[in-house]
């Protein structure tokens, strides 16, 4: 029987990517017994309640063989994954994407492809396990997380990243099942690689196994001997990439749909004479009763433990409102002269302290990010009742462990690190914009403002390059009250949100406002109430808003009009009707004022508009001196608008 439920597995992967005539079938056929023995004996799911906080998470790292994971979620009853969804596999409309996509309703617990970002989602999983257990107890949350992956998703550097940190933390509900074939697209696998996985994950302080792949009592037995220790679990299973067809072993397998030939070869080959999508009825319905195994264990913990959870989702409960209520209150008396990574910090505190599902961490630069902030205490091995997670310096795994975070959306948790090193985790981050889920990412030291440090970590076109993300808002504000509605935005927020602070200290620019102002994105900070004609509209965000105001009063003194616009959250504002945007922008001269190299800048200020920032990059000197050498100043801008309107 068992052989029955894989082959049905691997014959409905085959003519998906027949059907297709694209797709990758070299995992399908070789993985679909390791698979098949973790859902029939081990996985804890119910495809009814697909959002059952306390299921089993499982995750295909290796997303290119999705079409295995699409015969699975269909044959255990996932209804939202049909068997038409299969037909039209990388078909526009079908949920049976190309690479699987975000979607729980359908079983697919993270979107996955980028080799090596599913492997480190899932160690985000299972810290959130973790968390929610010291949180919840037992009783409530005791789940597993399982991630198949192969030699591709090692060798990718976020893999190190994260195995490192799995081992640390001994995250043993973690249990990888490796796909172990030896083979790579480009050839045998000692054509690139000749280390020893296994002894490097037991020098990460994981629990290895070697197991044959296709052998269900093998996987089985490790699979159960992996629950009962204590460390996070590494099963290389040895296994056949294409097994069963005339490309077995060899790199062709990896990708590509079976000629028909190849097909009635499998066929012949697995002993099994059915049509195209034709499942046997005993078959079909020995999945259905794996599929339903679980549900009497779902249906007790709704009735037994859904109180004690409370709601599904991340809350922005009254206690975390009031945090928010009273420090505006405070930033409108107290108007602080301070950098705005010194004004998040306060409001992590603050919230941290109202909130136990805000967990906080930074690549080793907590203290310098703001993200550590006083009162956090950090998460260990075998002490999960911490806030704040130690990820070292390993940005691109603490952005992909984020985002397995978020993805659960219980905890709203974030991490941090500089500007400039931002592009160490950009996969991650597009792959939060593009599942819309939401991961904080915090970034300070955001300009040329860092000064001394030089051009490494002065940051030039990472600015534009966050806003050209779909889904993720990128804030920037320009003094604490405006962190303070940013933040409230991205706490608030389904999507990804990237929070942009300044090193250096700034002046508070905002007096006025009981509501979020920053919720539009963008607003006049200063409307000119003179019945003189409009001519110039000052755009700036962050730290040159400051510059703008003193720009202003220079030109008010020459008797020209001003208003002043801040957009903290270019997204957001964009969203915004036509008529509000042309109120904000003016209809005269418009200017832009960011320490960045522009790119983008010109959807708002027109041909005609002039742009202040850096065409270059940064050098090592004190700040001042760089906003004067890049001519970053009210008196150098004024000369400039002067030239152009006088």
């Amino acid at each position: 029987m068992f052989q029955s439920l894989a082959n049905a597995v691997r014959f409905l992967s085959i003519y998906q990517v027949a059907n297709a005539n694209s797709g990758h079938l070299g995992m399908p056929l070789g993985m679909a017994d390791c698979l098949t023995a973790l859902f029939k004996n081990s996985l804890v799911f119910d495809p009814e309640n697909p959002r059952w906080p306390n299921r089993d998470r499982f995750v295909l790292s290796g997303g290119h063989g999705s079409s295995l994971l699409y015969s699975l979620l269909y044959l255990v009853g996932y209804s939202n994954m049909s068997l038409d969804h299969l037909k039209n596999f990388r078909k526009l409309g079908s949920k049976a994407t190309g690479h699987p996509e975000y979607d729980p309703d359908c079983g697919v617990e993270i979107t996955t492809g980028p080799l090596g970002q599913g492997f480190a989602n899932a160690v985000g999983m299972a810290i959130e396990e973790r968390i929610l257990n010291d949180r919840y107890g037992d009783k409530c949350i005791n789940h597993y997380v399982y991630v198949a992956l192969g030699d591709g998703d090692l060798m990718e550097g976020i893999s190190h990243e994260a195995s490192a940190i799995a081992g640390h933390l001994s995250l043993g509900r973690l249990i990888a099942l490796f796909d172990n074939n030896n083979v790579t697209i480009d050839g045998a696998l000692d054509a690139s690689t000749s280390e020893d996985t296994l002894k490097r994950y037991e020098a990460y302080g994981w629990h290895v196994l070697a197991v044959d792949g296709h052998c269900e009592k093998s996987i089985v037995n490790a699979l159960n001997e992996a629950k009962s220790d204590p460390r996070p679990s590494l099963i290389a299973c040895k296994t056949k990439i294409g097994l069963g067809t005339s490309r077995e072993g060899a790199p062709q397998a990896h990708g590509g749909a079976l000629s028909s030939q190849e097909i009635d070869e499998a066929k012949k080959f697995f002993n099994w004479p059915y049509a195209p999508f034709e499942i046997p009825e005993y078959v079909q319905k020995t999945w259905q009763v794996i599929g339903k195994r679980h549900s009497d264990s779902c249906k007790n913990w709704f009735s037994s433990q859904l109180k004690n959870f409370g709601s599904l989702e991340f809350q922005f409960t009254p206690e975390i409102r009031k945090v928010f209520r009273d420090l505006k209150k405070q930033y409108f008396i107290s108007r602080p002269f301070a950098a705005t990574r010194a004004s998040s910090q306060e409001i992590i505190e603050k919230v941290a302290a109202a909130s136990n599902l805000i967990v906080s961490g930074s690549a080793d630069l907590g203290k310098s990010t703001g993200c550590l902030a006083k009162g956090m205490k950090p998460i260990t091995k075998g002490d999960f009742s911490g806030n704040y997670l130690h990820y070292g310096v390993r940005e691109h795994a603490m952005g992909a462990i984020i985002n397995g975070i978020a993805a659960g959306k219980k905890i709203r948790s974030f991490g941090g690190t500089f500007l400039a090193f931002s592009d160490y985790m950009r996969p991650a981050i597009r792959m939060s914009a593009l599942m819309n889920i939401p991961s904080i990412f915090i970034f300070s030291h955001d300009s040329i403002g860092v000064g001394e440090d030089g051009p490494t970590h002065h940051p030039v076109e990472h600015l534009a390059s966050l806003r050209a993300i779909p889904n993720l808002n990128v804030f920037r504000p320009a003094d604490a009250l405006e962190t303070l509605e940013c933040w409230e935005c991205a706490l608030k927020s389904e999507r990804p949100s990237a929070l942009v602070f300044s090193r250096q200290d700034l002046l508070s620019v905002r007096f006025s406002g009981r509501t979020n102002i920053c919720e539009n994105g963008g607003y006049l900070l200063y409307e000119d109430s003179s019945e003189n004609e409009r001519i110039v509209t000052l755009i700036a965000t962050g730290s040159e808003v400051g510059i703008a105001l003193e720009a202003m009063k220079i030109l008010n003194s020459k008797d020209i009009s001003v208003n002043v616009a801040s957009i903290p959250c270019w997204n957001l504002f964009d969203e915004q009707p036509e008529s509000y945007r042309q109120y904000v922008l003016g209809n005269g001269l418009r200017v832009g004022i960011e320490a960045s190299n522009g790119f983008g800048w010109e959807k708002y200020l027109g041909l005609d508009g002039l742009f202040f920032g850096l065409n270059d990059f940064g050098k090592s000197a004190s700040y001042p001196a760089l906003y004067q050498y890049f001519g970053l100043t009210a008196r150098e801008i004024c000369s400039r608008i002067l030239g152009k309107i006088v």
